[in-house]
């Protein structure tokens, strides 16, 4: 049964967020309406436009986090390295403004720290996935522990790291690199993603991958991300056999740039 009035001292919630002060404030009612709050919260924004930010400096009074600003965008990189950077306490939930939290988050969100505060070894506890990791091993309470070998197939099998909400240690950066800034933000992640892979991290997955959270893209308030390439996601034989060799080339580059890439820094 999920608790009420449930606080978390030794977690930051890290937000990130641009141009989306609405989704910003819906995440926020949405904790506060759960009655979860946190030892502390950041909200690490990347150079939104003046009326953006300036609603955000009203949220601040309201809700009372820290707000981390640029005087102009720099990418998704830097507005994680420079918001993980403002925490102060041991453990960070990460999500991003347009992302909702369910009434069973303190259930297992609770069950995921508590598993990360008894488990010192385990990086990452993941609660959000558009796409389910392929290899799991039950670990408990709903959640499995990602596993990675040479010889498992597909590249999905690169990604136990992602961008999307996720509970880890505040020092994170430090041992898996900073992100890398200036480049396209999916390559940013998934260098990340081979970071976690090189440096031997280790996490968990919540089984029901869209169980715990909510992605919510309004029209007024629209996802800054680039939309899949009709390529990818077309069903004609030409688009399916394009697409069977372009993963087969990835998972060859993949394995690759797990030995050869450079490391983040």
């Amino acid at each position: 049964m999920t608790r009420l009035n449930a606080h978390f001292d030794n977690v930051a919630l890290l937000v990130t967020h641009y141009n989306r002060s609405r989704s910003l404030e819906a995440l926020l009612n949405t904790f506060k309406s759960l009655d979860c709050s946190f030892g502390e919260i950041v909200v690490s924004d990347d150079g939104s436009r003046p009326e953006h930010l300036d609603y955000v400096r009203d949220l601040e009074k309201k809700y009372g986090f820290r707000l981390i600003t640029t005087p102009k965008n720099k990418g998704l990189a830097n507005n994680i390295n420079k918001g993980q950077d403002a925490v102060t306490l041991p453990y960070t939930l990460y999500v991003q403004e347009d992302f909702r939290p369910k009434p069973v988050f303190i259930q297992h969100f609770t069950d995921g720290l508590d598993f990360m505060t008894s488990n010192k070894s385990l990086d990452l506890v993941r609660f959000y996935a558009y796409f389910k990791y392929p290899y799991l091993k039950p670990y408990g309470k709903g959640f499995s522990e990602m596993v990675f070998k040479l010889w498992h197939r597909g590249y999905y099998k690169f990604f136990q790291y992602s961008d999307h909400p996720h509970l880890r240690h505040s020092s994170f950066l430090q041992k898996f690199g900073r992100f890398e800034e200036g480049i396209n933000m999916d390559v940013g992640e998934y260098k990340m993603a081979i970071s976690f892979l090189r440096k031997k991290g280790k996490g968990i997955f919540f089984d029901d991958n869209a169980a715990i959270f909510d992605q919510v893209n309004t029209a007024t308030e629209a996802s800054t991300a680039s939309h899949r390439k009709e390529w990818k996601t077309g069903k004609s034989l030409p688009v399916r056999m394009m697409r069977l060799i372009y993963l087969q080339f990835k998972y060859v580059k993949f394995n690759f740039d797990l030995f050869f890439m450079r490391s983040a820094s």
